[in-house]
């Protein structure tokens, strides 16, 4: 008995001792605590995050993702699963659970090392913004000082709201809102209790024991809140076992950053390129506030014009690349390598993980290969074999005497897409590259925008950053400037050979061609549009002079330094880029008036104050003119029969009389072009390869552009009545043709050109009076 007396005198001594020195070091430690500002003037980094004009978000930029979320705005079945998963205790104690510090004490002891830490929800927050993740006793000292400050100087609901946003739950992930749209695509107020449980447990283990790196963990994890939120009354039975027995649908990483509209559902719409075109615009003015801010950027993109491009310019480029064949497998890896089997899988993983990642188009190694049957795997370690119709397009590449770049063979890393039947099929990468821009004709604002064929391929933005030759498109400038001297629809110019000598081109004597090897002699100047005849249009040039020419387009927005005052500028040898085009069509399509393409609508903050506003100038209010609105109602006469009986006139298969616009092919096919409009919307495509090569020895704009075009105009103007142009004063209609009233047949209009001795000298033809160059200037953003 005395020996057991003796022992609690010296077990209570100690306990004493202990209790007495932990008191010191924590009075210590809580005179040495830093100041709760930081949770007081609570801020937490909110991303950058853009928006299109209907509210779906179409990109998100910052080192964390998160969404603000106020605690009155968080479900209960969340934040009851949150207490029964971390704190349970959480509305009762001070800052730190004795009783769960002890038996964590305890449990340490029993195994010899630290087991459990006993945290509780203050301390997490604690521990999160002022302390280091070391795992020591004197940092639990310290967490437990910090709680407890914390607690003296924040309201439960607060310093709860504080975690709900501040926490990591794994995938760049901060904070349960954001959480919920990572790994289940959805806003707080759609989650299940099953995904709220799930949510609940991420805190323990957010890195190895989320549900997209560790299904199984997680899926344990849950059940364990789901039981903890049973004891605890949370819910009854019949609700736990509901939520027990729901499957979970959890988003694959790559959808994590997927497309959803302001209320959190799913969109699906690409908008990377005009994303990325933002974020750059908007960080040139906040530079990296821009990241942590939570900046809202309202863009002028519909997401349905959106979808409409981003398909149209997918499917004409992949139909494209098919017609060209199959050029051969990425690369080749050698499965010998590995010495066993389970170093091969992992391998083979490493080999596909280097490879890029396409939406639709996933890599896959070929395990075997033969004419009839050819077996890879994927990503996901699964296995597929591909036969029949899926073979079809490589079938010259499973021969035996294939060449051996272009053989697939064991080792060989394809692509492979989902056919017509939902089976694998074969297929490859494009090398081509398209761009595809569409916007308001009135106002200039962007309704879509597509840089290329795949962003993750290639971050080029071919829209506003590709210098391209435009070809013929350019054409519509050119004549427009020449109805201004006089030249009428009516006036016949010669397509006849002609020898330019070196003067005129500013390099070697030039001896130029049509697309087609014939000459048709004496045509129209309508025609001679509609046809894209090159011969025309150089006489046309020369008949006005290129220096006035060159004066007269930059009114249009093109840059007269890349496009030099030289007769090779009547076939488009300068530079332009499709941003540029948009902009110079749309001055067509409105009427003549300077609308500037524009993609931001405006800036806001967290709160919704509007940081910058767009105020665009409006067609026919108060965006200045460009050029005579009579000039402008010929020339899109003109236009309208390109597309009537000219280049473009598969575009008539839409059957509209509003449609009108230009193609455009580069020398030996290296640019192919469609810029046009109709029911007030304004649209350029373009398609070539980024180091300019050719497309194919019969390939045009009205072959490759145009289809991109009217697929897009096909579901844009579903239901959107035509638009009707009243004919301007000034304007006189003679036999069924337009034009200038000062510049009719026989009454002050050129008859000819290029045709016999009375056509006008090159550079004789007198301006126009009147002729009105202004240009406006590019849009401004107020500031608030």
């Amino acid at each position: 008995m005395r020996l057991i007396g003796f022992l609690v005198v010296v077990i209570g001594a100690g306990a004493a001792c202990a209790a007495f020195l932990g008191a010191m070091l924590f009075a210590l430690a809580y005179h040495r605590l830093p100041s709760t500002e930081a949770l007081t003037n609570y801020r937490p980094k909110l991303p950058l995050r853009v928006w299109s004009a209907d509210g779906v978000l179409l990109g998100e930029f910052g080192e964390e993702r998160r969404r603000f979320v106020a605690l009155r705005d968080v479900p209960k079945p969340l934040k009851e699963a949150i207490l029964a998963a971390e704190d349970t205790n959480f509305y009762q104690h001070g800052g730190f659970d004795a009783a769960g510090i002890l038996r964590a004490m305890v449990a340490d002891i029993v195994s010899g090392h630290r087991v459990q830490g006993a945290s509780t929800i203050t301390m997490q927050v604690a521990r999160n913004f002022f302390l280091s993740s070391e795992r020591t006793y004197l940092r639990k000292i310290y967490e437990i000082a910090m709680a407890v400050k914390i607690e003296s100087e924040l309201s439960k609901d607060r310093i709860l709201e504080i975690y709900v946003n501040q926490i990591y739950l794994g995938q760049r992930a901060y904070g349960f809102a954001a959480a919920a749209q990572t790994y289940f695509g959805k806003p707080l107020s759609k989650l299940s209790l099953a995904e709220c449980a799930m949510l609940a447990e991420l805190p323990k283990a957010p890195s190895t024991g989320n549900p997209q790196v560790n299904p199984k963990f997680a899926r344990a994890r849950q059940h364990y809140v789901l039981g903890r939120m049973l004891a605890d009354g949370y819910i009854d039975r019949k609700a736990y076992d509901a939520a027990m027995a729901q499957p979970i649908s959890v988003r694959g990483s790559e959808a994590a950053f997927a497309n959803t509209t302001a209320s959190g559902v799913h969109a699906g719409v690409h908008a990377e390129y005009a994303a990325e075109l933002v974020r750059q615009m908007v960080a040139n003015v906040y530079h990296e506030d821009a990241y942590e801010y939570g900046l809202n950027v309202i863009t002028t993109i519909d997401s349905r014009a959106q979808a409409l491009a981003y398909a149209a310019l997918r499917r004409q480029v992949l139909a494209y690349d098919r017609l060209r064949g199959y050029r051969g497998p990425e690369r080749h890896v050698d499965l010998d390598a590995p010495a066993d089997d389970k170093a091969r899988k992992r391998y083979i993983a490493a080999a596909l993980a280097a490879a890029p990642e396409v939406p639709g188009f996933p890599a896959a190694v070929v395990l075997a290969a033969g004419p009839r049957a050819v077996r890879a795997r994927l990503a996901d370690g699964s296995t597929v074999e591909i036969r029949g119709g899926g073979l079809k397009f490589v079938a010259a590449a499973l021969r035996r005497h294939a060449p051996r770049a272009h053989r697939i063979t064991p080792g060989s890393i394809i692509r492979l897409a989902r056919g017509a039947n939902d089976d694998w099929t074969i297929t490859q990468l494009p090398a081509v590259q398209a761009a595809f821009v569409a916007a308001d004709a009135r106002s200039g604002a962007v309704r879509a925008l597509v840089g290329g064929f795949d962003f993750r391929l290639n971050k080029f933005d071919h829209v506003t950053q590709a210098w391209r030759q435009p070809g013929s498109s350019i054409k519509p400038f050119l004549f427009s400037a020449a109805i201004e001297k006089g030249v009428m629809t009516t006036t016949l110019v010669n397509d006849a050979p002609l020898i330019i000598p070196a003067a005129e081109t500013g390099s070697t004597p030039w001896q130029p061609k049509d697309y087609e090897p014939d000459f048709k002699g004496p045509m129209t100047l309508r025609e001679g549009l509609a046809e894209s005849r090159n011969l025309v249009s150089i006489r046309v040039l020369q008949a006005i002079g290129p220096d006035y020419a060159q004066k007269y387009i930059e009114r249009f927005g093109f840059d007269p330094g890349r496009n030099p005052a030289y007769l090779t500028m009547a076939l488009g040898a300068g530079a332009v880029t499709p941003w540029q085009e948009l902009g110079a069509y749309a001055i067509i399509a409105n009427g003549g008036y300077a609308v500037h393409p524009y993609l931001i609508q405006r800036v806001t903050d967290g709160t919704g104050h509007v940081l910058m506003q767009a105020h665009p100038e409006l067609a026919e209010q108060n965006a200045p003119r460009v050029y005579d609105a009579r000039t402008d109602y010929v020339m899109n006469s003109l236009l309208q029969d390109v597309t009537r009986y000219g280049t473009a006139k598969r575009a008539s298969v839409l059957h509209r009389d509003d449609i009108a616009g230009k193609t455009g092919t580069t020398n030996l096919s290296h640019d192919a072009w469609f810029s046009g409009y109709g029911g007030g919307t304004v649209a350029v495509s373009w398609v070539g390869f980024d180091q300019p090569k050719p497309l194919g020895a019969h390939e045009t704009g009205g072959d490759l552009a145009l289809p991109i075009w009217i697929d897009y105009m096909a579901g844009m103007l579903k239901g959107v009545p035509e638009t009707v142009r009243p004919m301007p004063p000034g304007v006189v209609q003679v036999n069924g043709d337009v034009y200038l009233q000062e510049f009719q047949p026989g009454n002050g209009g050129i008859a000819s050109i290029g045709v016999d001795d009375s056509s006008p000298a090159p550079g004789s033809v007198p301006a126009m009076t009147g002729a009105n160059p202004a240009m406006s200037q590019w849009l401004q953003y107020e500031r608030h």
